[in-house]
């Protein structure tokens, strides 16, 4: 990572991105986290009536690639950043026009939504900052309806093994990173059933699934 990458990611913020680096931050976020997301998003079986949650949704990539796969769904997007929601709906424009997304500003601590509300819920790079997550999971676990799927997804987990600068980032940003019998033990522990703990040959990423 260059002194300029460090800078921009360290004024941006990635706990809480905000300002013209935490902007520059999240769109740089939304090609990083691409091909991982994309390997999570199989997991999935989409259906075109879906109601989806994104849990800190970012730069809003991630709410934009499952809108092209349910038809007559609703997506969610749940950021606790202010810059991360402006830019989620500057992202998603037509289908927030059209009421198809909706983008809201709340913490995953207490998320405004009715038990069973979703269908599908998932959370890209953003777990790794949640505040409480035994309890967070649990929040989750009450929105998600029951059948529904839920899915963590990270690049990196506390079994890869980790190079010089994904240390440093884990240190500088003090960020939570559960080994793989963690994760397990989270969901479980939070409600979830079915529990599957996915990972990719070759890679440090993590798929965690929870179902209800």
């Amino acid at each position: 990572m260059s002194e300029e990458q460090k800078s921009i990611t360290e004024l941006g913020d990635p706990r809480k991105p905000h300002g013209e680096a935490g902007a520059e931050m999240l769109k740089g976020m939304n090609e990083h986290h691409y091909a991982v997301t994309g390997w999570a998003l199989g997991f999935f079986e989409f259906n075109e009536n879906d109601r989806i949650l994104d849990i800190g949704c970012g730069g809003g990539e991630t709410l934009r690639r499952m809108s092209e796969k349910i038809k007559n769904g609703i997506l969610t997007g749940l950021d606790y950043s202010k810059l991360s929601v402006e830019l989620s709906i500057e992202k998603n424009k037509e289908d927030i026009e059209s009421g198809k997304i909706r983008i809201i500003e709340a913490s995953v601590e207490k998320m405004p939504f009715d038990d069973n509300s979703f269908d599908k819920i998932i959370t890209v790079e953003s777990f790794y900052f949640w505040p409480d997550p035994e309890n967070n999971l649990r929040e989750v676990y009450r929105v998600l309806d029951k059948g529904g799927k839920f899915l963590i997804v990270a690049d990196i987990n506390g079994d890869a093994e980790l190079d010089e600068k994904d240390i440093e980032g884990i240190e500088k940003f003090s960020l939570y990173n559960p080994t793989l019998n963690e994760f397990h033990d989270l969901l479980e522990k939070a409600g979830f059933k079915d529990i599957k703990i996915h990972t990719k040959t070759g890679k440090k990423w993590v798929c965690a699934e929870g179902n209800k």
